[in-house]
């Protein structure tokens, strides 16, 4: 492939027309960038210049610049891996030229793509270009000069909105705000553009360098207020992320002290911000999530994927209506089947809601949720199995029933059909012990609700073949899912790693510690909510059954409660009921219940686990730890195991099925900042205390034994047991 590169070619025009060219988003690489000072600086002494249009080749103008310099930073600490672009190239060789600039927009300009258009002196676009600066989901700020040019481009509450949300807009939202000064069809945007940049150089057309305007940026009182506000937002929706009140900073130091001000604070930031915690988590997400479609023997040895057109689905519950609405929201028919017409009804209505609800929340149009309930049909029987490309099984979790299903359905199903389950929990070798077609058995084990949750989790056993991996695959990817190929056992990667999250919750409360206090750390921590109000919400009869399952699994590593019991004894049920560990009133946030108390305090009779029946004394951040730390031991079994392809897999999965805090890196990333010695000692000392509930696992005692990462891929001596 081509080394990334700059273009520029002099037409009789008169104008240079300078291309940057990296596929597939030209992504503004360190070639990239020297390439550009390189050609300006050329176009600038030429006489037969009088203008220049900046674009991008093959539709696109830039993706921004090239995350893989934050790794290698990241990888080394040397912070002078990032080069001085701001000032160096979009303010004194760009902006400041002395010939015109246009910028030529097509398909996407984002991070510093845009922030490259908004130092010309115009900007021509294409329809439907995509607009936006997303680098605060990367843990830092725009760096090439966005947060001063975009406030001055298009008024400052929307540019803020733009920033703070990561949050794209088309071009033809930006030539309404002042973006773009013109839209034009792909055909014509270079001839234009040129035609631009000449009228601009011979005074036909302003002259404009978004820098130094004010215009739209209103009075410093009104553009307190609104920084004001858009810091409370920032509290809310990002309260442990340093980058967005980082970011309403350096907008602020432009509008007090102009913009050249606000650019050499925000070069001088944006750097501090790549080394940060948050940064090197986001980062590392970003590529991690890449990562997942790379599959040793499955994507690299030439299998084509296969087109999946009609899905069914047996089981219409909270689960299987989920997963109907993600298929048919993508355009895939899916036949519904139930046991009796009371069962499909209930069924169909839910996926009814859950397309209505999807229309409300603006991400689907009306003509597409009527397209899409077209593509639902009901079933009582096996009779529309006869073409389908793919079932998913979605009942309760009964070994008999599924073993039931599954011989029944290789019966009926075309020989190249996919026989997938939904399982959590179960063994899939359990599932398809009594069905001979062992290479067609898989799991897609979708998280609650399917239809919003994006994690799909791809189980493949011993006999699972290559073709029906891939095929669940590609079918994910067009459900919009990411999906994650994971190996067999009980609770496979996900709910395996995360097993002792709520045993460990339970543990403490039964130590003395209170349950509100559990949820709020967590919730500060920057989980969404803590484990008590999860466990409300999906109900106590899971929490029985998925505990049944992991105490027989791993046997003398697991804490049995008997809360969940007693609640249920009591009537309770959590949000079902609207009765739990919260109360649940229509139009109100979940409240702790004071009745749930004396409860709790028959529990911890029953279990008598108080060292001489007191409460222990803790600190809120080792109430933290004894609830994650346990999580990262049983991670470190996974890896072991070889459960996963590598460590980043688990961490995606972690974040996008457990929604574990993204800027925290996942789970393993976590817990290698933490470090695998402090995760091995803090265990080491509690299983002394409380018992083997909080025994090291061996992966993590060698790990931390020498001084070696968790997420170093296990070496060919270490004898894992890869199920992979």
């Amino acid at each position: 492939m081509a080394k990334p590169h700059v273009t520029m070619e002099v037409g009789n025009d008169g104008v240079a027309v300078v291309t940057l060219i990296n596929p597939p988003v030209n992504a503004l690489a360190i070639p990239i960038i020297s390439g550009l000072k390189e050609k300006f600086d050329e176009a600038t002494r030429r006489n037969d210049v009088k203008a220049l249009v900046l674009t991008g080749k093959g539709g696109r103008f830039s993706g921004g610049f090239d995350i893989n310099v934050f790794q290698k930073v990241h990888a080394t600490g040397d912070i002078s891996l990032v080069p001085d672009v701001s000032v160096e190239l979009v303010v004194n060789i760009i902006e400041d030229c002395k010939k015109p600039v246009v910028a030529a927009v097509e398909g996407l300009a984002l991070g510093g793509g845009l922030e490259l258009a908004m130092g010309c002196h115009a900007r021509i676009a294409a329809p439907k270009t995509q607009l936006g600066l997303p680098e605060l989901s990367l843990g830092v700020i725009p760096g090439f000069g966005g947060t001063q040019r975009l406030p001055r481009l298009l008024g400052l509450s929307k540019a803020i909105e733009i920033m703070l949300l990561s949050k794209p807009i088309m071009s033809e939202e930006g030539k309404k705000l002042g973006l773009i000064d013109a839209i034009v069809p792909s055909q014509e945007l270079l001839k234009v553009s040129r035609q631009w940049a000449l009228d601009i150089s011979e005074r036909r057309k302003p002259w404009l360098r978004s820098l130094h305007r004010t215009d739209k940026i209103g009075s410093l009182s009104e553009s307190r207020d609104v920084l004001k506000a858009a810091r409370q937002q920032a509290k809310k929706i990002a309260p442990n992320m340093p980058q967005h009140q980082a970011c309403l900073d350096v907008i602020e130091e432009g509008i007090i002290h102009g913009g050249y001000k606000g650019v050499l604070k925000e070069a001088k930031v944006f750097k501090e911000l790549v080394l940060t915690e948050t940064a090197k988590g986001l980062v590392h997400i970003f590529f991690a999530q890449r990562m997942t479609s790379k599959i040793p023997n499955v994507t690299d040895v030439g299998l084509k994927p296969r087109h999946i057109k009609k899905i069914a689905i047996i089981g219409g519950g909270l689960m299987g209506s989920g997963i109907a609405t993600a298929f048919i929201v993508s355009n895939i028919h899916v036949v519904l089947k139930e046991i009796n017409s009371e069962y499909l009804q209930k069924g169909t209505k839910t996926i009814e809601a859950n397309v209505r609800s999807l229309v409300t929340r603006g991400k689907l149009t009306r003509d597409k949720a009527d397209k899409a309930l077209s593509m639902l049909k009901g079933a009582l029987d096996y009779s529309d199995f006869k073409d389908v490309d793919m079932v998913i099984e979605a009942v309760i979790e009964s070994v008999p029933l599924k073993q039931k299903i599954f011989s029944e359905i290789e019966k009926i199903c075309p020989p190249h059909c996919i026989l997938a389950t939904n399982t959590s929990t179960i063994d899939l070798n359990l599932v398809g012990e009594k069905t001979s077609s062992q290479d067609r058995i898989i799991g897609a084990h979708f998280f609650s609700p399917a239809h919003i949750m994006p994690l799909l989790e791809i189980v493949r056993t011993d006999k699972t073949s290559a073709q029906a991996i891939l095929d669940l695959m590609t079918v994910g990817k067009t459900i919009k899912k990411a999906p994650v190929v994971v190996g067999n056992c009980t609770g496979f990667a996900v709910n395996r790693a995360f097993f002792p999250y709520a045993q460990s919750a339970q543990l403490l409360v039964h130590l003395g510690v209170d349950v509100f206090r559990i949820d709020r750390l967590i919730s500060s921590f920057g989980l969404p909510m803590g484990p008590f109000q999860l466990q409300d919400l999906s109900g106590y009869g899971i929490a029985v059954a998925v505990g049944k399952e992991f105490a027989n699994a791993f046997p003398g590593r697991t804490f049995q409660t008997p809360l969940v019991d007693l609640l249920i004894k009591n009537g309770r049920n959590g949000k079902a009921n609207g009765k739990g560990y919260y109360i649940y009133e229509k139009g109100s946030r979940p409240r702790p219940d004071p009745s749930v108390l004396p409860i709790i305090e028959e529990s911890r009779r029953v279990a008598n686990i108080m060292p001489n029946g007191k409460p222990i004394n803790i600190t809120d951040k080792e109430i933290v730890e004894m609830i994650l730390f346990p999580v990262v031991n049983e991670a470190c079994r996974v890896l072991d195991e070889g459960v996963v392809v590598r460590a980043s897999d688990l961490d995606t999965a972690s974040v996008l099925g457990m929604s574990f805090p993204s800027y925290r890196g996942g789970i393993v990333f976590w817990a290698d900042l933490v470090g695998p010695k402090y995760v091995y000692d803090s265990l080491k000392k509690w299983s002394q205390r409380f018992g083997d509930f909080y025994k090291p696992s061996k992966f993590l005692e060698e790990r931390a034994a020498g001084g070696i990462p968790l997420s170093a891929p296990a070496s060919s001596s270490s004898g894992s047991r890869s199920r992979m």
